[in-house]
């Protein structure tokens, strides 16, 4: 392989990179913010199981409470809540 082949390789890896940035940024832009919504979701859970004592509500301190609260947001933690209270 020479150099030119090496140079024509390259640019078309570098493309190619290019090509899959764009292809793949917006639904990664959409996980990285699911996921940062989920752990906002577990500080709030630990924050009302914190004042729990004082409060006396309790929320479990899970993956799928935390998923309701990151996707939903206030609405979210309102259901749980609703939930709670109702079972």
């Amino acid at each position: 392989m020479d150099l030119n082949q090496k140079i024509i390789a390259g640019l078309l890896a570098g493309f190619f990179l290019i090509a899959l940035l764009r292809v793949f940024s917006t639904p990664l832009k959409l996980a990285l913010k699911l996921l940062v919504n989920t752990l906002l979701g577990f500080l709030a859970l630990w924050a009302v199981n914190l004042t729990a004592a004082f409060t006396g509500v309790t929320l479990g301190l899970n993956l799928w409470n935390a998923l309701i609260i990151g996707i939903l947001g206030l609405p979210g933690f309102v259901l749980l809540l609703l939930v709670r209270w109702v079972i």
